[in-house]
């Protein structure tokens, strides 16, 4: 499990942001990837990694200002074109489809696959075995929305040592034992699988939000987060400018991973007023808070480990 920053910038691309998008890489997990945002300029971004569109199996739009969706209808297209055609699941606040279907319809543009809109709303809005996917509306003046993705625990690894010292032979009796079954082996033993999985490890957990002010949703949506995504458009000094634009502060989105308990948080949104100094002031402003901070650049890949 990776996240890769396609876009970090707040409002307009700049040469050295463009505007906001993120990708959930979940290649080990379901071979596929899941998009949060799709700013303007997104799919260029893309050519620069490593990233196909036709893995693009979900994305997850947090707003409908234009610095978030602009760059969706040529996404889309391109996905078409490059061979994608499974299903593509949209996630997003009220009008996003309209939005979508028009530019589509007045471009006369043909998808090669079927596009499942989802609308948002509080509450959990995808789950299987493997994943859920929560959502939670924030205070950014029009409906804006953070996601918070949580995996399930991993099953406990098959204890080999300990069978070994048993002397149970090795062959498909393991994939008995490892799925937890009571088998009876050659010689009349029992053995009880389940006493031979290690511990489940819990799953991982990843919190993206929207632009926002500070607002305690956000804390209870990061609880515990592994990697907390948190926009942070102004200084710490620019509270009352920060409140006014609907937007957040260094200081504010630090103290949200500090009271959620969070692992490690990445700021992104960043105003294109801030150059490569700038930036690493802003970063040391929300560390005084919250040391595990880091200001995301486009391009930056963040590993996300399994838990011990």
């Amino acid at each position: 499990m990776e996240l890769e920053f396609l876009g970090t910038g707040a409002g307009v691309p700049a040469k050295h942001r463009n505007v906001s998008s993120i990708a959930l890489k979940l290649l080990a997990e379901r071979n596929a990837i899941w998009l949060f945002d799709c700013g303007e300029g997104t799919q260029m971004q893309i050519l620069r990694t490593t990233i196909r569109p036709r893995k693009i199996e979900k994305i997850f739009i947090t707003h409908l200002h234009g610095d978030h969706i602009f760059g969706l209808p040529g996404l889309l297209s391109s996905r078409s074109f490059q061979g994608g055609d499974e299903e593509l699941e949209l996630y997003g606040p009220p009008g996003l489809k309209a939005f979508v279907k028009t530019a589509l319809e007045v471009s006369k543009t043909r998808l090669s696959y079927p596009i499942k809109y989802i609308e948002a709303k509080e509450g959990i809005v995808f789950k299987d075995k493997q994943f859920s996917v929560e959502c939670r509306l924030l205070d950014h003046g029009i409906d804006s929305y953070g996601y918070r993705v949580v995996e399930a625990d991993h099953e406990g690894t098959l204890q080999v040592e300990k069978l070994e010292e048993l002397g149970v032979p090795a062959g498909p009796v393991y994939g008995q034992i490892k799925q937890g079954k009571t088998v009876t082996l050659k010689d009349g033993r029992v053995i009880d699988g389940k006493e031979f999985i290690g511990k489940k490890k819990p799953g991982r957990i990843v919190t993206i939000f929207g632009d926002t002010r500070y607002t305690p949703v956000s804390v209870e949506l990061a609880k515990n987060s592994d990697v907390m995504v948190h926009e942070s458009t102004f200084r710490k000094d620019e509270e009352k400018m920060a409140r006014s634009y609907y937007h957040s502060t260094t200081k504010q989105a630090a103290k949200i991973a500090k009271q959620a308990h969070a692992k490690q948080l990445m700021l992104t949104h960043i105003s294109a007023r801030y150059l490569a100094k700038e930036a690493q002031e802003l970063e040391k402003e929300a560390q005084d808070v919250f040391r595990d901070t880091t200001i995301a650049k486009d391009f930056d890949i963040v590993e996300i480990p399994l838990k011990e």
